[in-house]
């Protein structure tokens, strides 16, 4: 009975053995891989490279640089006609700027003190000055006489608007108002007219019916106001 319980017990254990998986010796395996990590990508497909492209690894050497720089700098200048400038360490210094162009180095003391001199400074200056010309002042010529001024009249008066100086008889004298004084853009040259005519003492046309001496609302007022300063 022992013998048999032995015999089943050896028999389970063996059964078990067989149906555990077996493990790969190689590290790089992975569990449920079946190729290794290098196998699997040398089986990657090979992009080809496009039609009429081709490439070169450069050897890194100074001429197959400057080759490659060269054939750019060509391929650019087709397209532009305009050589590109490539920044780098050993491109010369730029050309210094010709002062005949006319920009000037006034500001630029080594510049200006190779080319002038104090002597040639005062030379200069003393030729300047002999070129000025000094104009004499004249006398102003007299003023034509243009009628009445009215702004001397403004400054001889010295009583304000609606004050009756002058007697005034007039048929009509509202009517007379409006139409004469209607015919002017501004009260200025009715004024003008108006002495012009005769006024302040005289006023045919009825410009001035209250007597103070200013037509069709003349204020000589701006005018005093300019002259107290």
């Amino acid at each position: 009975m022992m013998f048999l319980r032995f015999f089943i017990g050896l028999t389970a254990a063996a059964a078990l053995t067989a149906c555990q998986p077996t493990t790969p010796d190689d590290s790089r395996f992975g569990t449920g891989f079946e190729q290794t990590f290098d196998d699997q990508i040398i089986s990657q497909p090979v992009i080809s490279e496009p039609a009429g492209v081709t490439s070169a690894p450069l050897d890194g050497s100074a001429e197959a640089t400057a080759a490659e720089t060269t054939a750019l700098l060509n391929a650019t200048s087709n397209n532009s006609g305009v050589a590109p400038v490539q920044a780098r360490p050993s491109n010369p210094a730029p050309p210094v700027v010709d002062t005949n162009t006319g920009i000037s180095q006034e500001n630029n003391f080594d510049a200006v003190s190779g080319q002038r001199s104090i002597e040639s400074d005062a030379a200069r200056i003393a030729s300047n000055r002999a070129q000025y010309e000094v104009i004499q002042p004249e006398a102003l010529p007299s003023r034509e006489d243009t009628g009445p001024n009215i702004v001397a009249y403004a400054l001889a008066t010295k009583h304000p608007v609606g004050t009756a100086l002058y007697k005034r008889f007039s048929l009509n004298a509202a009517g007379k108002y409006n139409r004469n004084c209607g015919q002017y853009k501004h009260q200025d040259q009715a004024q003008i007219d108006f002495l012009a005519a005769g006024g302040p003492e005289k006023d045919r046309r009825g410009m001035d019916p209250d007597g103070d001496g200013y037509a069709c609302t003349w204020d000589p007022a701006p005018y005093r106001s300019g002259s107290s300063g």
